[in-house]
């Protein structure tokens, strides 16, 4: 075993409103030999995240925030190179938090191993069959108590939650699917290629407006991952008892001012509705059901999926700064 050099991304400035080129430094930093118990991986696909936006900010929350000066975290996967560690052979394929780097060098508990499929591109254990998909699962299941027959609207829908809400709600037996995203382009990929009945392009018109000629009958369950404009549009359509799962809220994620909120909260009470933000980490006794169902509808030919992918880790603050501007259709990976 050798020394290595890893070429990492550092956040050395809290972000004003959009991050820019200069909130993160390139740093080039060097490993030494192998301690006992630890593994060298080089990376091959890295993820970027909405929520790494909020990890931007020295602010508290439900995840702590990056440290200046340090390498950020966030999913990668890649191949153990060299080993120190039992269960962990050279070649092995393993999933870790130790992203925004081509090469990581830590102690093998924080990593965990995972079968290759033929066929099936390793940057999927970060989308649909990984993190991405849970996220979707439980949030209709746990979070919102998904009903046969019930009508879904998903706001963001066509990005890496959003498209694997879509197939899940209806493979779980939704009656009905509508969808925002913010392109043609993305509108007809939505009602094509993953299932959603109905989409609409919430740059045309008020999202009001065109939620309610979607929604005649009114909608069960929202997913929301954008917030604003979409919550407030919800709540006007939703029916009694509805439920609301609120994943997240990009449309603020970057605001330096506070933004006002809906002004028809009255219909929480009007409607008996329920809102329940969360997270996936207070799910994870759940992996194993989301495994099996996904493992199943994945074999059937039942999932279809969009990948973005930014080449270079070196790209890597691009690669996130398009995600958050909606440029990507399905998830959006960098390929070291």
């Amino acid at each position: 075993m050798t020394e290595a050099v890893s070429t990492q991304i550092q956040l050395v400035r809290r972000p004003q409103g959009w991050p820019v080129d200069e909130d993160f430094r390139t740093e080039k930093v060097a490993y030494g030999e192998l301690a006992p118990g630890q593994i060298r991986v080089a990376n091959t696909f890295l993820s970027v995240d909405p929520y790494m936006r909020g990890r931007m900010n020295d602010a508290e929350s439900y995840i702590p925030p990056f440290e200046l000066g340090k390498t950020m975290t966030g999913g990668a996967i890649g191949r153990v190179v060299a080993s120190a560690a039992d269960g962990f052979p050279v070649g092995a394929v393993v999933l870790h938090q130790y992203g925004w780097r081509d090469l990581v060098q830590e102690e093998a508990a924080g990593f965990t191993v995972v079968p290759e499929i033929p066929g099936v591109p390793l940057s999927l254990h970060l989308g649909i069959l990984g993190m991405t998909g849970m996220t979707a699962y439980v949030g209709l299941t746990a979070i919102a108590g998904l009903n046969p027959g019930d009508t879904v609207f998903v706001s963001g829908a066509a990005g890496a939650v959003g498209t694997a809400v879509g197939q899940i709600a209806k493979l779980l037996g939704a009656g009905r699917v509508i969808g925002s995203a913010g392109s043609p382009e993305k509108v007809r990929l939505l009602t094509e290629k993953y299932g959603y009945d109905a989409a609409f392009n919430y740059k045309d018109a008020p999202v009001r407006e065109q939620l309610a000629a979607l929604a005649p009958e009114g909608v069960d369950v929202f997913f929301d991952n954008v917030g604003g404009d979409h919550l407030e549009a919800a709540l006007d359509v939703m029916n009694r008892e509805g439920r609301i799962a609120v994943c997240g809220a990009i449309s603020v994620y970057n605001s330096t001012e506070k933004t006002p909120g809906p002004d028809n909260l009255s219909r929480i009470v009007q409607q008996s509705l329920t809102i329940k933000g969360f997270t996936l980490g207070g799910y994870l006794h759940l992996r194993e059901e989301f495994g099996a169902r996904m493992t199943e509808w994945f074999g059937q030919g039942a999932i279809a999926y969009d990948e973005t992918i930014v080449d270079g880790v070196e790209h890597a603050v691009d690669a996130f700064l398009d995600m958050m501007r909606g440029k990507n259709t399905g998830k959006m990976v960098v390929r070291v």
